[in-house]
């Protein structure tokens, strides 16, 4: 029996290791298929310290509760426990092995028993969690849906079967030292214990060789399995995991959302004023990602977390973050024989390798290397044109991945490339593009109709809003205040912007506008994908603000529009704009708390807010709006079932205000739905064009009479308003 389990242990460990190098050193190699990237290591004591806290604090995994907790022992379990593989080595030369130094020290004898335990307790929960939501069950609404089955529950097996040696060999070894009395080194496993001791010593001594065996031999069937497979990302992600949140765009450790990345090529930023001729404008082929795009493929564990948040999965659409992912993944993996023999296309299509070359290039992979990157079905394409459209770019998937995989950068380059080379893209998206060209704005209205709303506030209530450097000094102004496109033409966005100046005006806050000046701030094209206008867009309004700001004591601007203020503040320092820009809502939060806003009179009524994704996720600002609400008199709020980080989008991000809705259910009627579960009498939220997508849901929904009729969905400066606005005085009743 020793004889054997030598034997068989020593030639599979000696496979698995050589196979899973091998597999290890490959991924390598694809992973330097993709572009230059010199971003990813400043700040490097930093980024370690990430690692460590998201790894031991598990902190994306544990926003999920149990499976948080049961994953972190399965982690940390398959890490620490390493030794007890080195201690089953021993046992089988020596049935009488211990580590030196740490092997009988009480403190490592109670860790493995503690962590053996709830290893195997942890994955056993995880496998019944994923039993409980199959996809034959619960299809698309189970986030595995797509994940490729067999290996995510060989994995888990895995797991368990090696959890379980660990206790029988635990049990073992007590009975092999005659135990008689519970002893604290066995802390769980003497039961165990109990349950061999009255097996013959020949009996005990022939099963911890087995066991070992078995142990082993387990362990290293799997190195073998993913050595064979280097594209098993459910496997591979437990040690590629620790590189790609190292390299994660933000040195600071925060999630990839916010800014978009510089348009770049060859890992260099684009001049767009003078760009190179061999610059390559977004993502064609595979090859194009930057290098920590081929690791993020290669990371994906399919957990399915980001399918099982993204508003376009959860009303029938073809994207899951995952599957894109997951094919982008597969796509790589079997093109890339192809390009480590130094294939690729040049920009007319040619081939740029020799046949000689390409001789020993497996036919699979010369096929694989043929097809668009993006395109149908028919088309033989990686991703379905459909699938790439479909992105709100609300952040979902990047905010709930736990190995930092950056979904929204992969969608837009891709995107890029479909518009600024390809001009593909949906075509009433085209008329939006046309009017930011030649108007400045996305409906294409005259310019002097950006002060229509100045001229209403002032016939409404005798207020006027000056215009910076007409009206008034850059020096007077403690604000200057961005109106944005929506703020300034759409008229339920309008209500908006009259209500937060009325405000301002109230609170005594010096402000102004650029008024004419203004233009559209980009955030829709460059999230299309038209990189080229954006940077016209962008460059001309850095110029305007800086002129406009130059001696402003601090350049102070506050946006009603989260998508206005995430590229304002978060975008435009990479066109040589950096200025101080703060939401509506937390201005109002902070005026009320300085006393210089009160609200008196109770607006009544049950409120549900609604979290916009450019302002909660992509921005952190979750709690100015809520405590504004707090502080209006009547007002009861109630959260829907996903707020916060798990808010649900309104439809209308990445672009997709300006497309038409074709596929599945509209994303701001689900939303609705999700509102009106809850009866309420407002619906709140903080950005215009959500606003616009809840209200054109309501109506419909009144329409159809699913709707209260007094339901009303406003903003929370129209909210706070009418509680700050003094109500008009009762006539007094006439005597008879």
């Amino acid at each position: 029996m020793q004889l054997a389990a030598i034997v068989i242990s020593l030639v599979i460990t000696v496979i698995g290791i050589a196979l899973a190098t091998r597999a290890g050193m490959y991924i390598y190699q694809v992973v330097k298929t993709g572009q230059p990237d010199t971003t990813r290591t400043g700040n490097p004591v930093q980024r370690t310290k990430t690692v460590a806290v998201e790894f031991l604090g598990h902190t994306r995994m544990n926003q999920w509760g149990i499976v948080g907790v049961a994953h972190w022992f399965v982690a940390v379990g398959f890490f620490s426990l390493f030794l007890t593989i080195v201690n089953a080595f021993g046992q089988l030369f020596d049935v009488n092995f211990k580590l030196p130094v740490i092997g009988g020290w009480l403190p490592y004898e109670l860790f493995v028993e503690f962590v053996g335990t709830f290893t195997v307790l942890g994955i056993a929960t995880l496998m019944v969690i994923r039993l409980l939501s199959l996809p034959s069950r619960a299809g698309r609404k189970s986030r595995f849906a797509g994940s490729i089955a067999w290996q995510a529950f060989y994995v888990e097996y895995t797991i368990l079967g090696i959890g379980v040696c660990i206790m029988l060999l635990r049990g073992l070894e007590g009975a092999l030292e005659d135990v008689g009395a519970y002893d604290a080194t066995y802390l769980v496993s003497y039961p165990l214990v109990c349950a061999f001791r009255n097996l013959s010593h020949p009996a005990i001594t022939n099963l911890i060789y087995f066991v070992a065996m078995v142990k082993i031999s387990v362990s290293f069937a799997w190195a073998t399995t993913i050595g064979l497979n280097p594209s098993m990302g459910v496997a591979w992600h437990r040690f590629l995991a620790f590189f790609n949140i190292f390299f994660k765009r933000e040195e600071n450790g925060g999630v990839a959302l916010g800014a978009l990345r510089p348009m770049t090529s060859g890992g260099a930023p684009i001049d767009f004023e003078d760009p190179a001729e061999d610059a390559v404008f977004g993502v064609s082929q595979v090859e194009h990602f930057a290098w920590k795009g081929i690791l993020d493929f290669s990371t994906c564990t399919e957990c399915g977390r980001c399918q099982s948040q993204c508003p376009a999965w959860n009303t029938g659409k073809p994207l899951s973050p995952k599957l894109l992912i997951m094919s982008l993944r597969e796509h790589a993996f079997a093109k890339a024989p192809y390009l480590l023999a130094g294939g690729g296309k040049d920009a007319e299509g040619n081939e740029i390798a020799t046949p000689e070359q390409l001789k020993d290039v497996p036919a699979a992979a010369l096929a694989e290397a043929e097809r668009p990157l993006i395109g149908t079905a028919e088309e033989n394409g990686v991703i379905d044109p459909d699938v790439l459209w479909s992105c709100t770019s609300c952040g979902a998937c990047v905010e709930q991945c736990p190995v930092d995989i950056e979904h929204i950068d992969h969608i837009v380059d891709m995107r890029r490339y479909q518009v600024m080379i390809e001009s593909s893209f949906p075509t009433e998206a085209g008329t939006m593009l046309k009017n930011l060209e030649n108007k400045g704005n996305p409906w294409g209205m005259a310019t002097k109709a950006r002060l229509d709303w100045v001229k209403e506030l002032k016939k409404e209530t005798g207020i006027e809003v000056p215009v910076i450097g007409q009206d008034i000094e850059p020096a007077e102004v403690e604000y200057l205040y961005w109106v944005g496109c929506a703020g300034a033409l759409e008229d339920r966005a309008k209500k908006t912007t009259k209500a937060f100046a009325e405000l301002l005006h109230t609170a005594g806050v010096k402000f102004a506008i650029l008024g004419k000046e203004e233009t559209c701030s980009g955030d829709s094209p460059r999230r299309l994908g038209n990189e080229f206008l954006f940077q016209m867009l962008g460059a001309q309004n850095v110029e305007t603000l800086n002129a406009a700001l130059e001696d402003a004591p601090t350049k102070r601007i506050v946006a009603t529009c989260p998508h206005c203020f995430n590229t304002l503040a978060n975008e435009y320092p990479q066109l040589g704009g950096h200025f101080e820009v703060i939401h509506h809502t937390q201005l109002l939060q902070h005026l009320i708390d300085e006393g210089k806003l009160i609200p008196v009179n109770p607006v009544e009524g049950l409120i549900t807010y609604h979290d916009p994704c450019y302002l909660g996720r992509h921005n952190k600002v979750y709690s100015p709006p809520r405590e504004i609400m707090d502080k209006v008199p009547g007002l009861r709020q109630q959260e829907m079932h996903r707020h916060k980080e798990r808010g649900f989008c309104c439809g209308a991000g990445g672009a997709r205000m300006w497309m038409e809705e074709r596929i599945g259910k509209r994303i701001n009627t689900e939303r609705v739905d999700e509102a009106l579960s809850l009866n309420p009498d407002i619906v709140s939220t903080a950005c215009p064009f959500c606003l616009v997508m809840l209200s054109d849901s309501v109506n419909g929904k009144k329409n159809e009479g699913a709707a209260k009729e007094h339901l009303k969905v406003v903003d929370v400066a129209q909210l706070l308003l009418d509680s700050v606005k003094a109500q008009p005085a009762e006539p007094e009743p006439v005597e008879a």
